[in-house]
């Protein structure tokens, strides 16, 4: 029998990308996203292409009832999740100064809060079974200090640094994902400025993603793909904190709107 993988934010960037390894692993799909359109697009074209099954979830992960939603699945009698990938995001491109609330609230749903309870949820049968993985994708981010994106992502890295570590003597792993900047949807939805960044520091999903899987499959902690991102990340994690904060302001300055 195939094993099942459930992805949130499935229908772009990252999330397309998993999505894709992974059908062509051999594994059967949950998608889960707000876009019932492009899910259901992904979806017959994952089917067609690789032969497995698609099962789509049209969620909002930033309320209760879209949360519950996918624990439901999750926790279904006879229909196991093997992999979970926890990928849904977006940023904001203003400081907590200049946000609505209710915006702020959304992002640490998304980013944080439904990746513990999609966890929470999916683990005890994990172990009970003594197997699955959980990929959380986080950012570099979570090393500088920008704002509530980067206190989120920390959040999440340390969360899975902290279950890897719980989990070390069974056959489940989870694994913290921290990229850089990766060519997605994501900054354009979220309207930031990206046209100084370098060349060189742009990253393709679909090598981000299999760095991942790699790194996931050798028990690792972290993944962080890029060479260049190793170097950012060391410098961030170990160097002098009031240089990590301001290069973090920086960056985030840049990418608001004049």
């Amino acid at each position: 029998m195939a094993k099942t993988a459930l992805i949130t934010g499935a229908s772009a960037g990252i999330g397309a990308a998993f999505a894709r390894l992974l059908a062509r692993e051999g594994f059967d799909l949950v998608l889960v996203a707000r876009d019932e359109s492009r899910l259901n697009s992904s979806a017959e074209s994952l089917a067609s292409e690789f032969g497995i099954h698609c099962e789509v979830l049209v969620s909002d992960l930033s309320t209760d009832a879209g949360v519950i939603r996918v624990e439901k699945r999750i926790c279904e009698a006879g229909k196991e999740i093997d992999v979970l990938i926890n990928n849904a995001g977006f940023g904001l491109r203003s400081s907590l100064l200049a946000t609505e609330l209710n915006d702020e609230l959304a992002l640490i749903d998304v980013l944080a809060r439904t990746p513990m309870r999609l966890m929470h949820a999916i683990l005890p049968g994990m172990k009970e079974r003594n197997r699955g993985t959980i990929i959380n994708v986080s950012s570099v981010a979570g090393w500088t200090a920008g704002g509530t994106y980067s206190a989120a992502k920390s959040y999440l890295t340390v969360l899975s640094e902290s279950l890897h570590t719980e989990l070390t003597d069974t056959n489940v792993h989870v694994l913290a994902l921290a990229p850089g900047f990766t060519h997605t949807e994501f900054h354009a939805r979220g309207k930031m400025r990206m046209d100084k960044l370098p060349k060189f520091m742009w990253l393709d999903a679909e090598l981000v993603v299999a760095q991942a899987w790699a790194d996931a499959g050798a028990r690792k902690a972290v993944s962080i793909p890029g060479r260049q991102y190793k170097v950012l990340a060391a410098l961030a994690r170990f160097g002098p904190r009031p240089l990590v904060r301001k290069v973090g302001m920086n960056v985030r300055v840049k990418q608001r709107p004049k």
